[in-house]
């Protein structure tokens, strides 16, 4: 009894947050050409559900960050995604060192001016990545999971300290501080796991379809991954 109990507080807890969302929420990306087009709730739909497991995993697995996009401009992928997201472009010293800029982390609102300051974060943690699929994949794959530039959704520049909030948790253990942020933010990581063809736990599809239901207008765009 007591278990149902916590759950049902569980429930009610991720209940309340959306539906408390403001009207003006932050946009997502535009969408990639050729992209699949799903409202969030059928996008949730078709992630599928089952049990997940953290065994065997090492974040040395998934190798990054590498060359990036272009492995002749001298920057990795972290520092490839920091100046594509910059809204005011950084100064590029030899060696792709960076200075100057500003960023906007949307999971806060923070406008930062100081590279350093950010983390690249993967939409769907690396860690749950694994639980949820990645385990079976190859070496190969699983970089280029870690690096995937090929869609807006997969990295983001975010201040470190809502980065290292996150850590490995899903929707159902933490969501941006923004609320605005939070149906771009489920968009987002449901678009990943649809991309990348990763499942999900009953404990995280529950949460997905409580936040689906508060995020009518919502549309997720995603490409699969080669």
């Amino acid at each position: 009894m007591i278990k149902n109990m916590v759950r049902g507080i569980a429930a009610l807890s991720l209940a309340l947050t959306p539906l408390a969302l403001p009207a003006t929420a932050i946009a997502a990306p535009t969408a990639p050409a050729g992209a699949e087009v799903l409202n969030l709730a059928d996008a949730v739909g078709q992630i599928p559900v089952t049990d997940e497991s953290r065994t065997g995993y090492e974040r040395t697995k998934f190798r990054h960050w590498n060359t990036g996009l272009d492995a002749g401009d001298g920057c990795n992928t972290r520092n490839e995604v920091l100046l594509a997201e910059a809204t005011e472009a950084p100064n590029v010293a030899a060696g792709c060192k960076l200075s100057g800029g500003e960023w906007l982390s949307y999971y806060d609102g923070q406008e930062v001016n100081d590279p350093a300051k950010l983390d690249i974060d993967h939409m769907v943690p690396l860690a749950e990545a694994w639980d949820s699929g990645a385990s079976s994949w190859t070496a190969a794959r699983r970089e280029a999971y870690a690096n995937d530039q090929d869609a807006p959704a997969s990295l983001v520049a975010v201040t470190a300290r809502t980065n290292r909030s996150k850590a490995d948790q899903d929707p159902r253990e933490w969501m941006p501080p923004l609320p605005d942020a939070h149906c771009r933010y489920i968009g987002e990581w449901v678009a990943t796991k649809l991309r990348w063809g990763l499942a999900a736990d009953q404990g995280e599809a529950d949460a997905l379809e409580v936040y689906a239901e508060a995020c009518k207008t919502t549309v997720v765009h995603y490409t699969p991954a080669p």
